[in-house]
């Protein structure tokens, strides 16, 4: 069968479609559209929180979209958008001086490694990563990366309008859980036009806010909230073009730097455990083995955020909020996927939508931030949980403990006068060495006081409870 021949069904409601099957023509372009609404607020978000053009994000998760269908043959159906994995590895780089070249330089060094990363796990099985990588290791880097990012809410967008930043905030959290269905995976979406229609009539009623800008220099000026004289001077048709705010070429080559390729690692570890988890659910929902395709679903992810950020995108990875939508429909058509990739396509050759993205105020961007640097942290906690990691085991609860902090924490670790580990790069790799120094140990000390201090006869400077410690970390 030729990869763009779908087999045509027309099932009945409640049946399931095959990844080579497809709808007719008009339902497919109708099921297409909706992964486009399902994937676009996360999609165009990030690459702003990250200083990056969101036109251009939304142009390559179609191109890139497209090249992983292709590399997976189109087994795999998955939308690949914007990746929240490096928006704290980005905030890092940002506040060592680096601009955009920068940010996307190191972005496609990472890219190029996740790319290896499935070309390894394609010929030598999963087993490996798991063995490296164990669910406690990325429970944790997952966790830091997220958590990492609270003081960029705390100083760049929730000072810029804190009650827009509130309402918003407060309206995502009830969208994505009270909603029913569809609607509740795309509280990122209707959060963002929430805030923004709500900051519009606050213009209206209220007047221009004095704040603090990124671009004030620490000085509180007066602005409008929302300001749309970008959106005027775009054009309707266009390739994504014009400047970032640190100067630098929406449209730009990239520029490397061990420090800052460093820094995105984290990253990597994080989407090697995002696209693992992917490939499985999406396994389970259409009742394929996708094994055989792990690698090649992690190699594409990897060639496609190194080709994106080569041009000055952003970078991408399988999109949990388009599985949601299969799982919802029981369509599994990559059919489908073409033609969600085809629109943001077009799309991003529109500079005026872009623009209109680019006004998103800050304050709005203070809302949705708070709640989604929140869930990254807590994809974390989550992926501990489902993989029942035991924290009584003191290889768990201290192999993690310091690394978690360092991330958090953003502690940095000077090595020479040019070169320095900082926050999610020092956490990183104290989780990993310190997790793989003590794997197997057991022991007393500190796994007696964390068992002591949980119990309810807990009496400070009793520590009599021995720590046996179990071999299975998992």
């Amino acid at each position: 069968m030729s990869m763009f021949k779908w087999d045509v069904v027309d099932p009945a409601p409640g049946e399931s479609v095959a990844p080579h099957q497809r709808l007719p023509w008009g339902k497919t372009v109708g099921l297409g559209a909706q992964h486009v609404v399902a994937m676009f607020g996360a999609t165009f978000v990030f690459p702003i929180v990250m200083g990056l053009d969101p036109n251009l994000a939304i142009m390559f998760s179609g191109i890139c979209t497209i090249l992983f269908l292709l590399i997976c043959s189109n087994k795999v159906p998955s939308y690949l958008g914007t990746s929240a994995s490096f928006v704290a590895s980005v905030a890092a780089i940002r506040g060592l001086g680096g601009d955009s070249a920068d940010v996307t330089g190191a972005i496609l060094l990472g890219g190029l490694v996740l790319a290896l990363v499935g070309v390894l796990v394609h010929f030598s099985g999963a087993g490996m990563i798991h063995r490296i990588l164990p669910p406690a290791v990325t429970g944790a880097v997952v966790m830091l990366i997220g958590f990492n990012l609270a003081p960029v809410v705390a100083q760049i967008y929730w000072p810029q309008d804190q009650w827009i930043a509130l309402i918003t905030a407060t309206f995502m959290v009830v969208a994505a859980v009270m909603l029913p269905g569809f609607w509740s995976r795309i509280a990122v979406f209707l959060a963002l036009i929430f805030g923004y229609l709500l900051s519009w009539v606050a213009d209206g009623l209220l007047g221009p806010i004095t704040s603090v800008l990124p671009t004030s220099n620490g000085e509180a000026v007066e602005h409008d909230r929302v300001s749309w004289a970008g959106v005027q001077a775009a054009d309707w048709i266009g390739l994504p073009s014009g400047t970032l705010a640190d100067g630098v070429s929406a449209v730009h080559g990239p520029s490397f730097s061990l420090t800052f390729f460093l820094l995105v690692l984290p990253g990597v570890i994080a989407l090697v455990a995002e696209n693992t988890g992917h490939v499985k659910a999406v396994a389970e929902m259409t009742g394929e083995d996708l094994d055989p395709y792990m690698g090649r679903a992690i190699g594409a992810d990897g060639l496609a955020t190194a080709l994106a950020s080569s041009f000055g995108g952003s970078p991408t990875t399988t999109y949990a909020e388009n599985i949601g939508v299969m799982g919802a429909t029981r369509v599994y058509s990559t059919a489908a996927y073409y033609v969600a990739a085809a629109v943001a396509i077009l799309l991003g050759l529109c500079p005026k939508f872009g623009a209109i993205v680019n006004a998103t105020p800050g304050g709005v961007l203070g809302g949705i931030t708070l709640v989604l640097y929140g869930m990254i942290g807590l994809v974390g906690a989550k992926i501990w949980v489902e993989n029942r990691v035991d924290f009584g085991n003191p290889v768990n609860m201290v192999g993690l403990a310091a690394g978690i902090i360092a991330g958090v924490g953003n502690v940095s670790l000077q090595i020479t006068d040019d070169f320095e580990l900082t926050g999610i790069a020092l956490g990183t790799i104290l989780v990993i060495v310190y997790f793989h120094l003590v794997k197997g140990r057991t022991g007393t000390g500190v796994g007696a006081v964390t068992r002591n201090l949980s119990h309810p006869d807990y009496d400070e400077g009793v520590d009599d409870v021995a720590s046996k410690g179990d071999p299975d970390t998992r």
